[in-house]
Formats: structure tokens, C-alpha cells, sequence
């Protein structure tokens, strides 16, 4: 079912690692042909292309786009109470979280009346992506709107697909969590069109532009994300889950399956991977994923993941390679399951969130942990971070001199000025102390 790397024996490079990581056959740059397309006519064709492209992608086309605040307030009264109850949790735990990821502002002293302040400025629009096609994702409005509104930002859309099932509206489930969130301004389109609609707006929605656009997605989702960054920034291309565990003899191979197999359910490009210094815990490992593969609900998208280029079980000599490896694949989630994961964890420098021992598995960060579960996909955690308060908030540095820390240092402007040859910067110094010639 699922493909054997075998590492032992060889001294691997940092090169060679990264060509014996597996990826999906299907990647970002194929998808993107696709999604300008879509992306191109939304701008063409506003409100008339996302209601075109629902009806041929999400097999609905919804009386309304822009959701109006009774579809909210149905949704609300609809939620099963011990999902309002887990979602309320999940808020709480995600809200203390990203609290700590706001910086504080620092002022710094560097002469006499010389003063540099450090502040972090929250962007004032955020349009927020929540998917909704094999599966439905209210737990992602959580992890959207919460790092948002602790940075601080003013003004929050949120885009999800219309649902064939609910007449064309949003998933009520991810309406309620909006609405508990007290976000009222939602849109019924979903991929490459929708983050296409959120860069660059459309009047005819009321829908300005945003500054930002954020949110996990497909293929598709990614690569739109991709092509309208410079018109808007983006978090990362969070496109289909990957999982990495490393794993030694220690490891319970039922443990390890079950969580290769809970991200493997997402898509049938899911990628799950298994990093191991013990040939026993992989033949063990393996014949778990072949139970469970078959017995879950979503058995034949996860042996379809399972089986595909992107999944393996990669042996290695010890578990500073396997940690290398890891560090080589930039694992969305990283599991470690070690008899001393804190000792693998010293070793690790690419991850988008790192979950330690038996009883931190993926599925706790994707709901209740308190981490974000926003995370970059396809090995950009290697120069990428995961969503969170800061990935809202932009640095600035306040520069206040007054007149004579100036005049302190107007001679090095003016020596650095004719060095690269832009006399004028001197000159824009001098020409304040003229009444000193």
C-alpha cells in the first residue's frame, strides 16, 4: 500500500535528502493555468463569474453570494450545542495561544535625542478563506478569525463555498462559528475565484479589496493564493496536509498509523510519511495502515493517499538522519515519537507545528490544543511559518531625531552619500543647518 525509502547505510547530503523526499506527481505550478483563468474572470465578470463557476464547480448556484445575516442567525440557531460547546473551547484556547504572538513595541535609545521605536501595525483588511469540498472546516474560521482579531484587525470578509446540499448557502456549521465570532460579512464562493474576489474585489458584491488573504484550500486555492500575491499578501500556500512522524522502537504502531491515516482522509493528495530507525516498527506501522485504511469512513481517499508518491515509510541508520530527513521534507505537522523526543526536537529546524510524545497527535492542534492549524504545506515551512497573530501585524520603525542629534552625525550621511555617488541625500541633511554656514 504504501512505498518503502530505504536510507540506511548511505551518508546523506543535504542535497540528496531533499531529492529522496516524496511529493505529490500534482503540484501548485500545474494548477495555476486553472486558476488565472478563474481568477481572470472574476475581474472581468464580477458577481456573474462567481455565480457561473459555483455552478459548474460546486454544482449550486446560491440565490446570494454576499450571505445575508439570516443565513447567520439560522445557522446559529441550528448548531448542535455540543459543537457551540467544543468550538467555544476551541476559541478560548486559541485566543490565549495567539495572544503571546504579539509583539510588544520597544523604543531604543541610540544618542541623545535620538530615538528609533519599534511597532507592529495590524493590517486593516484580512480577507479570511475557509474550504469547504471533502470536508467541512468550521474549526478553520477559528483558526482565521482568532490570530486576526487579537493583531488587531479592523475589517474581516470571509469566503467559503456554496453547499449543493444546503441549497447553494455556506455550511450553516461554518456560518455559526462566523456568526459566534461576530463576523457578518461572508461570501458563498469558494476556490481560485474566491481568493481572486478577495484581492482585487468586486464592486458589484460591496466587496472592497483586502490587504491580506489567508486560509488553507486545495491545489487550486494555493496556486490562486500564488498568483495574486504582490496585489495582496498571502500566509503560505497551504494546499493539500502533509504529516511527517519519526518514530523509533518505542513507538506504538497503532498510534502512528491511526495519525498517518487521520491526515491521509483529507485529500487523496495527503501526504503521510513514517521516519524510522526500526525495520520492526516499519513492518508493523505498515500491516496497522492496511487495517484502518480499510475500515474507515473515507477508506478508499486515504489508500488512494496512502498508495501515491507523496506517502512512504523512509528507514534510516538513526534518528539525527531522520531528523535531517524532516528537516529535508519541512513537514507541515511534525510528529515525534521517540523514547526522548525532546532529544530528536534539538535537531529539528523545519516544521509548520511540532507535536511531542503518544499523546499530542495531529488532531489535537487541528482542534482544541491552542495552536493554529493554518499551516505551509509542501515543504514551505523550509522559509515559512504557520498562521498566527503576527502573520497580520506589520513591522515599522518610528525614527524621531531632534536638531542636534542630527547635526552629530550629518557629516557620515554626507561621506556615505558620496560614496554611492547620491549627493543630493547629503544635501538634504546640510540644507537644515545652512544658518550655521
Amino acid at each position: 500500500m504504501i512505498q518503502t525509502i530505504d536510507l540506511r547505510g548511505t551518508r546523506p547530503t543535504p542535497a540528496s535528502l531533499l531529492a529522496a523526499v516524496p511529493r505529490a506527481l500534482t503540484d501548485v505550478a500545474t494548477a495555476s493555468d486553472v486558476a488565472a483563468d478563474l481568477i481572470n474572470d472574476v475581474r472581468l465578470r464580477g458577481e456573474d463569474a462567481l455565480l457561473d463557476q459555483a455552478e459548474r464547480l460546486d454544482r449550486v448556484r446560491p440565490a446570494y453570494v454576499r450571505v445575508p445575516l439570516f443565513h447567520i442567525e439560522e445557522a446559529l440557531d441550528g448548531l448542535d450545542p455540543s459543537v457551540r460547546t467544543a468550538i467555544e473551547e476551541t476559541i478560548r484556547r486559541v485566543r490565549l495561544a495567539s495572544a503571546a504572538q504579539v509583539p510588544a513595541g520597544v523604543t531604543t535609545t541610540i544618542a541623545a535625542g535620538a530615538v528609533v521605536t519599534q511597532r507592529w501595525q495590524p493590517v486593516s483588511r484580512v480577507g479570511l478563506y475557509v474550504p469547504a469540498g471533502k470536508a467541512v472546516y468550521p474549526s478553520s474560521v477559528v483558526m482565521n478569525v482568532i490570530p486576526a482579531q487579537v493583531a488587531g484587525v479592523a475589517s474581516l470578509a470571509l469566503a467559503s463555498p456554496a453547499q449543493s446540499l444546503f441549497e447553494g448557502r455556506v455550511h450553516p456549521t461554518i456560518l455559526a462559528v462566523a456568526g459566534l465570532l461576530g463576523i457578518d460579512e461572508i461570501y458563498a464562493m469558494g476556490g481560485a475565484g474566491a481568493i481572486g474576489a478577495l484581492a482585487y474585489g468586486v464592486p458589484g458584491l460591496g466587496l472592497a479589496p483586502v490587504q491580506l488573504v489567508t486560509g488553507p484550500g486545495n491545489v487550486y486555492v494555493a496556486a490562486a493564493k500564488r498568483l495574486i500575491r504582490g496585489q495582496a499578501g498571502i500566509d503560505s500556500e497551504a494546499g493539500p496536509t502533509d504529516i511527517l512522524v519519526i518514530a523509533d522502537d518505542e513507538a506504538d504502531p497503532l498510534l502512528v498509523a491511526a495519525d498517518l491515516v487521520s491526515q491521509a482522509e483529507h485529500d487523496e493528495l495527503a501526504a503521510a510519511v513514517l521516519v524510522t530507525d526500526s525495520v520492526s516498527l516499519a513492518r508493523r506501522v505498515e500491516a496497522r495502515l492496511t487495517e484502518l485504511a480499510v475500515s474507515t469512513t473515507h477508506s478508499e481517499r486515504v489508500t488512494i493517499a496512502l498508495s501515491g508518491s507523496q506517502s512512504a515509510i523512509v528507514l534510516v541508520d538513526d534518528l539525527t538522519v531522520a531528523a535531517a530527513f524532516s528537516n529535508a521534507f519541512g513537514p507541515e505537522h511534525l510528529e515525534i515519537q521517540t523514547q526522548d523526543p525532546d532529544a530528536v526536537l534539538d535537531h529539528i529546524e523545519n516544521a509548520g507545528a511540532i507535536f511531542l510524545g503518544p499523546h499530542s497527535p495531529v488532531s489535537l492542534g487541528d482542534y482544541v490544543a491552542g495552536s493554529n492549524h493554518v499551516l505551509p504545506t509542501n515543504g514551505q515551512s523550509r522559509f515559512s511559518a504557520g498562521l498566527g497573530a503576527y502573520t497580520f501585524l506589520r513591522p515599522q520603525q518610528i525614527v524621531r531625531y531632534d536638531r542636534e542629534a542630527l547635526h552629530a552625525v550629518a557629516g557620515h550621511i554626507v561621506a556615505l552619500a558620496q560614496a554611492e555617488a547620491l549627493p543630493a541625500h547629503g544635501d538634504a541633511v546640510t540644507a537644515r543647518f545652512v544658518d550655521e554656514d
